[in-house]
């Protein structure tokens, strides 16, 4: 274990850094592509969009759901065995769901097994990155997010083309193998003793203190509405796109430009972040508010370069509020209560991502309209008032 009197803001950090980059790829990098196999699984099993939609909402959940697990276990034992642990487990899921012969097992294994797999990857990670961070924080955090934008970029053509020569259940193996990659990111992670430690108490006692932290709570509030809406249209956008005629692969790639998009999103904003004097929290509220002036725009474009437009606009306005958002959390806890602070809001927000994609799912399905862009505007019209 690093010892120190304070966060070193370098050093060791980068390691951090990259491993949290390659993480942020396998897991939520995964998680936004997954929409290319949204119309497989509706076609395969022949079930309705909003059951469909569950199997990525319960990944979400459980992820989130038991964040505070990861938090406690990496505590106790330290990040790295943590995230190590999840990172079997995320494969195992996958290779599981490639012999799925019901919606029922995909949910057990992409969302329960999987799921858990990214609790004990996810947050760990990200909570150690920024105890090794203080005046470059929000940069640190920008770069080892953009690994979602690179991945997002890559895995949704690459999962398109995967499933046009594998099917679903080749290209679901060869997505397993990529999340046992989680294991050697969990290497990289070396645990930091600082100062402020000694004074924060246990778990409990952390916990107890931040139930009654009235900013925190109000600031975990906040970040379960925009995470309610914050998955849709990655989840919804190609089943979109292809009811407009556009062919599989080039919808995918639409994923792809909004992915790039996300990726220089996240760099600006933790850029700004550090370089702009005052609270972060007015950069999380413009970018906030302009992701979901882009989601009410995007029904209405029908040709397709004003959805390439969109898409990039969405893209960086969504990445850009990540590192902010997670920037913010070290500021209002403290250093010493970030794992379980971490943790907390994870397993709130998790009721965002259980309800969001089913219930748009269901919007979409007993909307009433008949027009494709219809359905899909009355998805963006849902998501708009929770990002805001």
């Amino acid at each position: 274990m690093a010892r120190g009197a304070e966060p070193p803001d370098g050093g060791w950090g980068w390691m951090v850094v990259l491993s949290a980059f390659f993480q942020s790829a396998l897991v939520f990098g995964v998680l936004r592509s997954f929409g290319v196999f949204f119309v497989e699984f509706v076609a395969a099993f022949e079930e309705q969009a909003a059951r469909v939609s569950w199997i990525a909402s319960i990944g979400i959940a459980v992820q989130q759901f038991g964040s505070p697990i990861g938090s406690a276990l990496s505590t106790k034992f330290g990040p790295r065995p943590v995230v190590m642990t999840g990172g079997i487990l995320a494969s195992l899921g996958m290779l599981l769901a490639s012999f799925a012969t019901s919606l029922t097992h995909l949910y057990l294994s992409i969302g329960l097994l999987s799921g858990s797999g990214w609790a004990l990857t996810f947050t760990p990670t990200l909570a150690c990155l920024s105890r090794y961070f203080s005046r470059r924080r929000s940069l640190a955090t920008g770069l080892a997010l953009t690994g979602v934008g690179l991945s997002s970029f890559a895995f949704a053509p690459l999962f398109q083309w995967l499933l046009n020569y594998y099917a679903w259940r080749g290209a679901l193996l060869l997505v397993s193998a990529l999340s046992l990659h989680l294991v050697a990111c969990g290497a990289l992670l070396r645990p930091l003793s600082l100062t402020e430690d000694t004074v924060m108490g246990g778990p409990a006692a952390q916990l107890t203190s931040l139930l009654h932290h009235g900013p925190f709570l109000r600031y975990t509030v906040a970040l379960t509405l925009i995470n309610t809406g914050y998955f849709i249209p990655y989840i919804h956008l190609v089943a979109h796109l292809q009811d407009l005629d556009w062919d599989p692969l080039p919808a995918a790639f639409l994923l792809s430009v909004a992915a790039i998009s996300d990726l220089v999103g996240r760099v600006a904003s933790g850029w700004l972040g550090d370089a702009v004097p005052g609270p972060v929290t007015r950069l999380l509220m413009l970018w906030t508010t302009l992701t979901g002036v882009s989601l009410t725009l995007f029904p209405v474009a029908q040709a397709p370069t004003a959805l390439v437009v969109l898409a990039v606009a969405y893209g960086f306005t969504s990445g850009a509020l990540t590192p902010v958002a997670f920037s913010v959390l070290p500021e209002l806890v403290g250093t010493g209560r970030i794992y379980c602070g971490l943790g907390l809001v994870q397993m709130v927000e998790s009721i965002g991502g259980l309800l969001g994609a089913p219930l748009s799912g269901h919007v979409s399905e007993y909307s009433g309209q008949s027009t494709p862009g219809s359905r899909f505007r009355n998805l963006m019209t849902l998501t708009f008032p929770l990002n805001y």
